[in-house]
């Protein structure tokens, strides 16, 4: 890939549109991008919170979507939780402040492995994301968490024991000027989760403003589920 890589870079991928029904009757709106080529893995991206501005849409998901495919293989599907609007569509529902939207994430991890038949599946959650992802994404089907600016507003010391006993594992990107958890913070607060992978990223902020900061978020995805397609194109 001889070209630059820049904010508005959509590299090929077989993109397609679909709507998830819950089990409580919610139509959630969604997308997959998927490799042209060989997948070497997958992802489920669970978006910052609505209220706030959060959607499938947000910069780096949208990024991961347009680049991931065809930079690492990697399949993306990104979807609108109850309520929350995009580009994309709306999904039904109302926001449910982390109680409701159990039932969004358990229909996204079923469609993931039982309609699209997606292989190491792993659910990356965003902010509130990471909250939904670290309460709800439970099914013993997929490879583990990769959580991006976890505040832990919604997620329990509870929730935090279920995944040191389970053990699969799970990676937080902190970033070093977060808003609400900065790295010495955070490490105390997982600190029930014996298995939890830490990373400080320095001068980052909450929201990966800027290239450099999607570049290392994406980077340590890619390292995740595809470690032999490092480094990623600039």
């Amino acid at each position: 890939m001889p070209e630059l890589i820049r904010p508005s870079t959509i590299l090929p991928a077989v993109r397609t549109s679909f709507v998830v029904r819950t089990e409580d009757g919610i139509d959630l709106v969604g997308e997959i991008a998927r490799p042209i080529e060989q997948s070497t893995g997958s992802i489920l991206m669970i978006h910052p919170l609505p209220t706030a501005g959060g959607m499938m849409d947000s910069h780096v998901y949208k990024k991961a979507a347009n680049r991931l495919p065809a930079m690492a293989g990697i399949n993306v599907v990104r979807f609108n939780t109850r309520g929350t609007m995009s580009e994309a569509g709306t999904s039904t529902g109302h926001f449910d402040n982390a109680v409701s939207e159990r039932f969004d994430v358990e229909a996204m991890i079923n469609y993931c492995l039982d309609e699209l038949k997606l292989e190491n599946l792993w659910i990356v959650g965003w902010s509130f994301g990471t909250d939904l992802a670290l309460k709800f994404a439970r099914d013993k089907r997929h490879k583990g968490l990769i959580l991006l600016s976890p505040p832990l507003r919604f997620s329990t010391d509870e929730d935090l024991q279920w995944w040191s006993t389970d053990g699969r594992p799970v990676t937080a990107l902190v970033p070093e000027h977060d808003e609400y958890l900065k790295p010495d913070e955070a490490i105390k607060r997982f600190a029930a989760l014996k298995q939890i992978l830490i990373i400080p990223v320095d001068d980052a902020k909450h929201l990966w403003v800027g290239e450099p900061a999607v570049y290392r978020v994406l980077s340590e995805i890619t390292k995740i589920i595809a470690p032999d397609y490092l480094p990623l194109p600039e």
